[in-house]
């Protein structure tokens, strides 16, 4: 006969642990806490088996301010942004018409993981990722062509997670891995 656990409490993951490490982390530079506390926690964070250990470890912090989501827009004419840019956790790109380039490979790239929205009419777009990063356009709805993405034959591992979602009029989605 097998014996019951003895924390129900769900398990966690490595999404889990990132996002308690960066909130302790961040504490940590607000002044929070002081260095030494942020290591024992730091190693509470990294050890923890379920939510409870989580939740343990991050008592007396704030509550975790979710990010509004930030906006690029333009009635028509050209949205780019490439180099070093920071990429927000929520990300919302408008286009009545025109063209979309955004290049994500030498991005600032703060979050594990970056939701885009597109609300796009008419007019191409075109996303480059980092060569790690994991793409997912489930939620992504076209009217006229498909996206354009072809998965990597050695997906590397370690990248941010970039979901793609929205609605896409006339035009077509191309996304690519960076070659550096």
């Amino acid at each position: 006969m097998t014996s019951l656990p003895e924390d129900p409490s769900p398990l966690v993951g490595d999404e889990d642990r990132d996002a308690a490490a960066q909130r302790l982390q961040d504490a940590f530079t607000e002044g929070r806490i002081s260095h030494e506390e942020m290591d024992g926690r730091l190693h509470q964070v990294l050890t923890a088996r379920t939510q409870g250990d989580l939740a343990s470890a991050l008592t007396s912090l704030p509550e975790e301010q979710p990010d509004g989501p930030s906006t690029i827009a333009a009635a028509s004419g050209r949205i780019r942004r490439r180099g070093a840019w920071r990429v927000p956790r929520n990300l919302v790109v408008e286009s009545a018409m025109g063209r979309v380039e955004l290049d994500l490979s030498r991005a600032v790239i703060e979050h594990q993981v970056i939701d885009i929205e597109l609300r796009l009419g008419t007019g191409k777009a075109r996303i480059t990722v980092p060569r790690d990063a994991v793409v997912d356009i489930d939620g992504l709805h076209t009217v006229w062509k498909a996206p354009l993405y072809k998965v990597p034959r050695r997906p590397r591992s370690g990248g941010p997670r970039i979901r793609i979602s929205g609605a896409m009029g006339f035009g077509r989605l191309k996304i690519r891995h960076a070659r550096r």
